[in-house]
This record gives C-alpha cells, structure tokens and sequence, in this order.
C-alpha cells in the first residue's frame, strides 16, 4: 500500500470523489482520501491523502488556502456561479458608470471577517446531503451563516466587467 500526499490537477467537470475514484482504480488501493471538495466545475489542485496518511485528511483540509478567481460583475445567476441561468443582469449604462477604483475598494472590504451563509449550489452537506444535490431537485434549506476569513486580496487586472 502507497503511503502519502499527491497533489492533482483537477480539470472542469470532476467531481473530487471522481479523482479520488480514479485513483483507487489506477493505484489499486481502497485507502485514499481528498482534503477539501473541489466544485465540479473547479480548477486547480486537489491535495489527495494515501494510505496512513489518510489520517491528515481531516487536520489539513481546515487549514487556509489560497484562490484564484475571475470575477464578472453585473450578473446574477440562480447558482451564484457562471455555470447558472441568469437571474438578474445589469445594463450597460450601470457597467459603465463602475470605476476601477470603486472595484477596488470594494473587492478589498472583503478582507478579514465576515458572515457567510452558504449558497445552496456547494458541496457542503446538511444532514448527510450535498446542498447542490438538494438544489438540482428543488429544494432549499436554511444554511446557518459561518464565519469565514480572508487573509488578503490581489487583484491581478481589471477589465470590467471582469476582474
């Protein structure tokens, strides 16, 4: 049995346990976990534990982490992500009448502290089941608000309504 900590890219339209699924079926071994749920549609590396190393899982997965996002600015979709339908759209004139600065502004504020309730499109689970599995049947629950922290912001570019 493999013992350790690999690092894997995990491309759009995979599921963490589907990386986790592989896995198990190329390293044939049954002991292996994930730190942290990846969105479907999420890019980027998923720390995957082997073996004894299992037991990290839990203790690592609630250590910081850091993002990179683009944000679009001006639309809102029932998902809270780009993959939803449009809900609520700004017009052109409300884009235009954004200045950098207020983005700026704005996107920094966020830093520290804050109330966050989840969105119902998360893999987060209530009562043994993911809150995007309950959404795509049409059902929403009350989500109690946790607090999150975020340690800094850098904004690589501005080109609205992209950031």
């Amino acid at each position: 049995m493999i013992s350790g900590v690999i690092n894997v890219y995990k491309e759009p339209g995979y599921t963490s346990h589907d990386v986790v699924a592989k896995l198990r079926g190329i390293l044939k071994q049954k002991k292996i976990g994930h730190m942290g749920t990846l969105d479907p549609n999420a890019v980027g590396v998923l720390p995957v534990c082997l073996g004894k190393a299992t037991k990290l899982c839990d203790i690592l997965s609630e250590k910081d982490k850091t993002y990179e996002a683009t944000l679009l600015l001006g639309t809102e979709t029932d998902t809270q992500d780009t993959t939803g339908q449009v809900v609520n759209q700004a017009s052109k004139e409300q884009l235009d009448k954004l200045t950098e600065d207020e983005v700026f502004k704005t996107v920094k504020s966020y830093i520290g502290d804050y109330e966050q309730i989840p969105p119902m499109y998360s893999a987060l689970k209530v009562n043994g089941k993911k809150l995007c599995d309950l959404a795509r049947a049409g059902i929403e629950v009350e989500r109690k608000a946790r607090t999150v922290k975020i340690f800094s912001i850098e904004i690589e570019k501005i080109n609205l309504p992209y950031v």
